[in-house]
């Protein structure tokens, strides 16, 4: 059992969470990830990625997105609660290293494994720029923590409520087309967002690392379920990755098959709905 110690709501339907793993937060490195289950029985496994650990505390911090059922329940959990188990850490770690100038993208909730990366870059002594995207101003995520670490902090936002009114592959070129380019890029948000700052940054050569653990099921690479087309060779995302060269993933085909489970997903989170509404009447009822 994995006892939740904190929990934050950073926006509608975002939540930070600190959960009680000493083993995993002294092991884990920047860019793994967790396999979280909330029964014992047969429910969903999810992958999370390690938004920060404290190996000191022996606790590890996740922030995730409130979209399907299980993250829904996870959403409900209160501080003291337990979840049942918590596996890793899994998954290649970002080979980090002093590349020189690190230009790091996060789009949306993406900027929550991001920040291990921008972190453990900085302390490795590269100059650190962060382009952090959100549709609107309250889905802004981290900004204290970013801003802490960056050399240079930009904000973009779809309606231009907060920052820049642009994608965030506008001033991703703009990093690009300076002289001297960075040497490396790091984009992880939505698939569709990569896929864009993938290339984004091809024509300047400007090599780029996108993170595809929105794909993976039981993390461990015995159900197939994470497969990817990558430079023309079949990689197995939770074993292989989560990071790969954005430049030779084949991310239509990803996205494709992303949709696989769509009706499954959203007849889980209807079900989901309805059993919190009779809850919460049983409650009044009570």
């Amino acid at each position: 059992m994995n006892r939740i110690l904190a929990k934050t709501q950073l926006s509608d339907d975002v939540y930070m969470m600190r959960l009680d793993a000493p083993h995993i937060a002294r092991e884990r490195l920047p860019g793994q990830f967790v396999i979280l289950q909330l029964d014992n029985d047969y429910g969903e496994r999810i992958p999370l990625t390690i938004a920060d650990a404290d190996p000191a505390e022996g606790s590890l911090t996740i922030i995730f997105q409130a979209v399907g059922k299980t993250t829904h329940n996870l959403a409900d959990k209160a501080v003291g609660e337990s979840v049942v188990s918590v596996l890793g850490p899994l998954g290649q770690p970002t080979h980090i290293e002093k590349f020189g100038t690190v230009v790091c993208v996060g789009g949306g909730i993406g900027v929550a494994p991001l920040h291990p990366i921008v972190k453990g870059m900085k302390q490795a002594g590269n100059r650190v720029i962060v382009i952090v995207g959100a549709r609107n101003r309250k889905l802004v995520i981290l900004e204290e923590q970013m801003r802490a670490l960056a050399d240079e902090f930009i904000v973009c936002t779809d309606d231009g409520s907060y920052g820049r009114k642009a994608l965030v592959t506008e001033p991703l070129k703009e990093v690009c087309a300076r002289i001297p380019k960075p040497e490396l890029a790091v984009a992880i948000g939505p698939p569709v967002m990569m896929k864009f700052c993938a290339e984004a940054t091809r024509p300047f050569g400007v090599h780029t690392l996108v993170s595809l653990n929105t794909i993976m099921i039981d993390g461990t690479g015995m159900c197939g379920g994470c497969r990817v087309t990558v430079g023309g060779q079949t990689k197995f995302v939770c074993v292989d990755g989560p990071e790969f060269d954005g430049h030779k993933v084949d991310f239509d085909n990803m996205m494709q098959r992303l949709k696989a489970y769509r009706k499954h997903e959203d007849t889980a989170h209807h079900q989901c709905h309805l059993d919190a509404e009779i809850q919460a009447k049983e409650r009044s009822l009570s």
